[in-house]
């Protein structure tokens, strides 16, 4: 599959750029693979120096968030604070980890150790406002998740004069596409996430064009769960319609049993779970120890088939629940789960 490892896309696109500057010594850098050299090639615009005035119309047409709040972006970004997860991650992969200098806890305990020693980081929920303006960062990303009942978590530190860029939870793919070219945007890295996001789109369609193939009577039904149930809390959390969870789950050619539920994100019964009998059991579950054996050896779903078939798999939290680039990591892994023969030869070098 040409241009499809999303885990190492950015890097290679960086080191693209890092080539280009080199200026008179390209001669005598080392010969690439074929796939470096096709990420080179479609990132050449980014290496084109742009006229100052095309760079500056980019950056002006920024004057509203993904939330439609009106923002003026610094002319240059030297210091940000990230609060959300699916952010860092992308700020991280886009080569931008020096220049954070606070974060949430979620964003700790996922990536703390490839941040400096020296980050802040505040309770997503109940961010210290004036710590963050007693920082003066370039600007503030939050994800929507700190403000509750309406209440602006982060007015103080707008009145400080200081941008905060609200990206709301994604949606669809579209949505996390359009979240990555705003990152970009405010950046200044808006040619180098054009790439990514045209990368994504082409690993996209390829996994379409293949589940296209898998005839209707081979598509498997699936339970995605976010929480495995038990004794004391008896729900299923799993992913509806408007979602980008089953949206992922849709294009890798399966059958989403909680898709007619109401709600974007339902709670289901075990009594619903067992009679929908489903053929695969996707886990992002990041509450359950060893949630895998637990949902195995759960009473009364022994006749489920996908217990019986032994087709329980957990997947990556992170790349599941956090919206980024990631999510196509986890199309390529659940495509290659559940059905191999269709996707194995074509996936053979993805990540």
């Amino acid at each position: 599959m040409k241009k499809r490892v999303i885990a190492s896309l950015l890097a290679l696109v960086l080191s693209a750029a890092a080539l280009t500057a080199c200026g008179n010594e390209a001669a005598e850098t080392p010969a690439v693979t074929e796939e470096e050299a096709a990420v080179e090639e479609a990132a050449a615009p980014v290496e084109e120096e742009a006229p100052a005035e095309e760079a500056a119309a980019a950056t002006e047409a920024v004057t509203k968030d993904r939330s439609g709040n009106d923002i003026t972006l610094p002319e240059e970004v030297n210091t940000i604070v990230s609060m959300a997860p699916s952010i860092t991650r992308t700020l991280i992969d886009m080569g931008l980890a020096d220049k954070i200098v606070a974060s949430d806890t979620n964003t700790q305990a996922s990536y703390g150790s490839e941040l400096k020693d020296d980050v802040v980081y505040f309770d997503m929920m109940a961010p210290d406002q004036e710590q963050i303006v007693a920082l003066n960062p370039d600007i503030v990303f939050t994800s929507g998740m700190s403000s509750k009942d309406g209440v602006d978590a982060f007015a103080s530190v707008r009145d400080a004069g200081i941008c905060v860029a609200d990206i709301p939870s994604s949606a669809s793919i579209a949505d996390i596409e359009e979240d990555l070219m705003f990152i970009g945007q405010c950046v200044g890295m808006e040619r180098e996430m054009e790439v990514l996001v045209n990368l994504m789109e082409s690993n996209i369609e390829e996994i379409k064009e293949i589940a296209a193939t898998i005839p209707e009577e081979e598509k498997k039904t699936v339970l995605f769960e976010l929480f495995t149930p038990s004794a004391d809390y008896p729900t299923i959390y799993s992913a509806g319609q408007g979602t980008y969870i089953n949206e992922m789950l849709e294009i890798c050619g399966l059958k989403n049993v909680a898709a007619d539920q109401e709600g974007q994100w339902p709670a289901l019964s075990e009594e619903f779970a067992i009679a929908s009998d489903p053929q695969v059991i996707l886990s992002a579950d990041m509450y359950t120890p060893d949630a895998i054996n637990v949902i195995l050896g759960m009473k009364g779903w022994e006749n489920v088939q996908a217990i019986k078939d032994g087709a329980v798999y957990m997947l990556d939290a992170d790349k599941v629940n956090q919206p980024n680039q990631h999510v196509v990591d986890v199309m390529v892994e659940i495509a290659r789960l559940i059905y191999p023969e269709y996707f194995e030869e074509a996936l053979k070098d993805a990540a």
